[in-house]
């Protein structure tokens, strides 16, 4: 029995440390994208500054002396507070640099590499006292003939590491790839170098060597409880080459203690059963064995994932220490657990309001140059102002009624009504939506319409106006797909006591990525979508009993599946 608890003890410390490394390194992810978003947003306002436009003319037009360039990089980089920053030629040129004035006029070997890339990714960035590593974009300015690349980065050290939600007993290191040879500095912690570098040293190059994910314990003392599991993870550059290393380290003390407190109480038991008589024996089997049963039924709960699973403490002895210890256990992971699904919450939040920032900052710069050019008229040209001034306040309230229609949108996701069910046909419902975009698909003569719907289908209880709606979405999404034209396919099936609604396209399709996030509430793979379609569709399918599936192949097409109850009853 004591084996039996051991062995279950332990798989559900190893089980619990794995979930911890991954939350680290899910909450690692999720930041290092935000803070990619962030700098690739600043790079391209660099880009597009007056500043970057000017040079790129000057640069075309072939302007003889670029040393008077040399502090331009540092101030725009302060002023949208990167680390680094450097402007280079069509040549790969550095015209400026911020972080190292002395670099003009030497080549930047990041360029070629990078043009391409429309995200962030991971660079090495020679400075006047060493290496750092830092997340970097690149976006190019045309003016004339030739472009001009900025490329603009933030420092990936133990700053990056404080914006963590590290749970208790788990640090987080981060080692920079940044020499040939192992660089015990190059290891940092939230407070810079980390110490012990030397035994973390095989697992990092072992890391480095094979490119793939690797675990390790490291004993710190010849006391075992003092000892850590290291999860390292490779963190790859451009050409999948290696920039970093990230380590989650996870204590193993308290499945140590727990581990020896198992085996202090199964040699106390093993001896009282020797030295007392049978029938003290059956009174004492009874008084301990049910604990460690029950000790160990917890365990086994705890492994499953059931992380409310408590012991009863019986007793202040051997057993009860034991029950209290595993009942602190399974509280610390419960608290662990709810940290990490509340930083998941604090990401969506600010993706939330990175895409409500972008999607109204987009009518206010019309408006702005709007109003710019009333003042100007009525300053500098009072007899032309009638006619500034009619056609103003006409681009006014067309952006005016835009802003409405995005709040709209918005608002319109957080007041989804209940459905007010009635019996209903679901090929009716389908057939109505065909109607309201027949115009619009005939318009768009290079799209064929096909419908397959079942003959005979059984009536299902549901709102026609929220069922129309999510149709509509579906085939409004599938004509989005189809720019450059396709087939449009709209069946329905039964299935046993379901409804099934098909709505396929042969548009461009999605990736399995892409796939997984399709319903997330703001996240969309349009130019200037809202992300809230696929997210209502969802959510009047949900309330109907129902699912929803999406099977794509890239370039090929989308099938979206929705299944409905036939017996379902009206709320």
């Amino acid at each position: 029995m004591s084996v039996s608890v051991y062995s279950t003890m332990r798989q559900s410390f190893e089980q619990a440390n794995q979930e911890r490394a991954n939350a680290v390194a899910a909450q690692f992810r999720s930041e290092f994208q935000r803070r990619g978003q962030d700098v690739v947003r600043k790079v391209e306002s660099i880009a597009a500054s007056e500043t970057v436009q000017r040079m790129a003319l000057e640069v075309n037009r072939g302007a003889s002396d670029s040393s008077g360039y040399l502090t331009e990089a540092k101030a725009l980089a302060g002023q949208q507070q990167l680390d680094f920053l450097e402007l280079v030629d069509h040549q790969g040129m550095i015209l400026s640099s911020a972080q190292w004035q002395a670099k003009f006029g030497y080549p930047e070997a990041a360029i070629p590499s990078a043009v391409g890339s429309a995200g962030a990714f991971l660079k090495r960035e020679e400075l006047p006292d060493g290496s750092s590593l830092g997340l970097f974009a690149v976006r190019a300015t045309h003016v004339g003939e030739q472009p001009l690349y900025v490329i603009g980065g933030e420092r990936l050290d133990q700053g990056f590491l404080s914006t963590l939600d590290i749970p208790t007993g788990t640090r987080v290191l981060l080692y920079q790839n940044l020499d040939p040879r192992w660089n015990p500095k190059s290891l940092l912690d939230l407070n810079g170098p980390a110490s012990g570098a030397e035994r973390i040293a095989p697992l990092i190059e072992q890391v480095c060597r094979t490119g793939q994910e690797s675990q390790a314990v490291i004993h710190w003392t010849a006391d075992s409880a003092d000892a850590e599991v290291f999860h390292a993870m490779p963190l790859n550059g451009p050409n999948q080459q290696l920039m970093g290393v990230l380590l989650v380290g996870s204590s193993r003390r308290p499945l140590i203690e727990l581990q020896r407190q198992v085996l202090s109480t199964a040699m106390l038991v093993g001896g009282a059963g020797i030295l007392v008589a049978v029938v003290a024996s059956l009174w004492f089997a009874a008084r301990v064995t049910r604990p460690v049963v029950s000790l160990a039924d917890a365990a086994r709960r705890v492994a499953a994932g059931d992380l409310a699973a408590k012991v009863e403490v019986e007793s202040h002895d051997e057993l009860g220490e034991l029950a209290s210890s595993f009942n602190r256990m399974t509280t610390d992971l419960a608290q662990q657990k709810d940290r990490a699904v509340q930083a998941e919450r604090v990401a969506a939040w600010r993706e939330l309001a990175r895409r409500l920032a972008h999607e109204l900052k987009n009518p206010l710069f019309p408006l702005q140059v709007t109003v710019e050019n009333l003042v100007r008229a009525k300053q500098k040209a009072p007899e032309m102002f009638e006619e500034v001034f009619e056609e103003g306040t006409t681009t006014l309230l067309a952006e005016i009624n835009n802003l409405k229609t995005i709040i709209g949108r918005f608002s319109e996701f957080s007041k989804m009504p209940q459905p007010q069910r009635r019996p209903i046909q679901v090929n009716d419902v389908v057939q109505s939506v065909l109607r309201v975009f027949q115009a619009q698909l005939q318009a768009k003569s290079q799209i064929t319409v096909h419908t397959d719907l079942a003959a005979t289908l059984r009536e299902i209880s549901a709102d026609p106006d929220l069922l129309h709606r999510a149709l509509s979405n579906l085939v409004l999404n599938s004509i989005d797909a189809m720019s450059q034209g396709g087939e449009l396919t709209i069946g329905t099936k039964p299935l046993n006591d379901r409804v099934e609604i098909s709505v396929s396209d042969t548009g461009s399709g999605l990736t399995p990525e892409e796939c997984e996030r399709l319903f997330t509430p703001y996240y969309t793979t349009k130019q200037h979508g809202t992300g809230l379609g696929l997210a209502i569709v969802q959510s009047v399918v949900s309330d109907h009993g129902g699912k929803i599936s999406v099977e794509s192949t890239k370039d090929k097409g989308t099938t979206f599946r929705i299944e409905l109850p036939c017996d379902a009853q009206p709320s």
